[in-house]
């Protein structure tokens, strides 16, 4: 652990928590916004105690974690793409609120919270299954295809789970236009799936064989 890494990850995590915040209640114009406040807590709680975690346990995954800046053109695109549909998605759910736009019941953002929390201890056993994942799109050195666990069942989990987590987002807020917009990130990730599988295929030995064992990518039986 260095304390480079501690301030490095307190400050990119603050700096998540501010931005997203303003996304959501500047335009809902208060912060007595109940979707709201249970996205940014059940966001934001998890990922500080994970982030606690693999600064003790793994600092290398963390650091690669915080790695954000991608080489790849195409890789790029998607990054932009999706941090447009954040914003616009956030926005939308909080102007809904402010303008009395229609809502969705309360037992639906509570039901879609408990779908993001399960989708959270996927994405943390990924994690714990790969500690070869960063943000960007590489092959690290000594890196060797996962082929069990999760990765049995689909080749990208990691991006499955993103995607019980952005789809469940727009709905714990209570928002129906917003989820429409979050309806593109699945076009989007396959974007991404399709650039990176290229690059594993090419640099990752055993990659091909990989695919041939596992045939879903991202959902089984459908893609």
């Amino acid at each position: 652990m260095t304390l480079k890494l501690f301030f490095s990850a307190i400050i990119k995590f603050l700096l998540g928590v501010v931005l997203v915040g303003a996304l959501i209640f500047l335009p809902a114009g208060t912060l007595n916004y109940y979707g709201g406040l249970l996205l940014m807590g059940i966001l934001f709680i998890p990922m500080f105690i994970a982030g606690l975690v693999m600064l003790i346990k793994n600092p290398a995954l963390l650091k690669s974690r915080l790695k954000a800046k991608e080489t790849r053109d195409k890789q790029s695109l998607v990054v932009k793409l999706s941090g447009l549909m954040f914003l616009a998605g956030f926005v939308v759910a909080g102007l809904g609120y402010r303008l009395d736009w229609y809502a969705l019941p309360r037992s639906v953002s509570l039901a879609a919270a408990v779908i993001f929390l399960i989708a959270y201890g996927l994405y943390a056993e990924v994690l714990r299954e790969n500690t070869y994942l960063s943000r960007t799109i590489e092959v690290q050195e000594n890196q060797k295809v996962i082929d069990t666990g999760l990765y049995g069942i689909v080749r990208h989990p990691m991006y499955s789970a993103t995607l019980l987590l952005f789809l469940a987002m727009p709905l714990v807020l209570g928002s129906v236009y917003a989820f429409i917009i979050f309806l593109c990130y699945p076009f989007i990730i396959a974007q991404r799936i399709k650039d990176e599988e290229a690059l594993l295929e090419s640099e990752l030995c055993g990659y091909r064989e990989y695919k041939q064992k596992v045939k879903y990518r991202l959902i089984p039986f459908i893609w």
